[in-house]
């Protein structure tokens, strides 16, 4: 089995897998970040490449799994990205994507956003005297507040080609999205 964690930063994912898979070569990490990359060499020893997610530097029908980690809001185009998913998993092969989303109730997202708005960056602020971790922080809510809805995310997997196409919504605020490439 190989697997690809697209958007693998330091690599905590990777690190996991290769639990699971500790073949060389069955694990591959990709980021676009080199410092990321840089990172991810300290902690483990799975393949590392930069890349994005719209133009893979894979072959076609490479992996059995591909796993992509709150980073799907910095995408700037899904079908592009989903195709290119597609494209390098084997036929049957496996797709998560994990991502922070707006919880649906109006309590729910003034609690998320107070918390990841103000409190959190304050706490980072303290905790690492630095602005630019509090920032940072700051940064994550802009994000999510201007992700893509989770019905166009389901969407577009089905339109290019994913079937089926599922959403796992955990705690109100992680969603979990699996599609499988047919088997032809």
């Amino acid at each position: 089995m190989k697997l690809l964690d697209v958007a693998t930063g330091t690599g905590l994912v990777a690190r996991a897998a290769m639990t699971l898979l500790p073949e060389p070569g069955a694990v591959v990490g990709l980021d676009l970040s080199a410092g990321m990359l840089r990172h991810g060499r300290l902690t483990h020893s799975a393949l590392l490449v930069q890349g994005t997610v719209e133009a893979l530097p894979f072959g076609d029908d490479r992996f059995d799994f591909l796993s992509m980690g709150y980073a799907l809001r910095h995408v700037a185009d899904l079908r592009v990205a989903f195709t290119e998913c597609l494209r390098v998993l084997k036929p049957g092969g496996r797709l998560l994507v994990l991502e922070i989303t707006q919880p649906r109730s109006l309590p729910g997202r003034l609690f998320a956003r107070a918390y990841l708005e103000k409190l959190l960056p304050l706490v980072m602020r303290i905790a690492t005297g630095s602005a630019q971790a509090e920032l940072l922080m700051k940064y994550h809510w802009d994000t999510i507040a201007e992700c893509v809805p989770p019905e166009t995310i389901l969407e577009v997997l089905r339109a290019i080609g994913f079937t089926p196409v599922e959403r796992r919504v955990r705690g109100g605020l992680f969603s979990e999205y699996f599609g499988v490439k047919p088997l032809r």
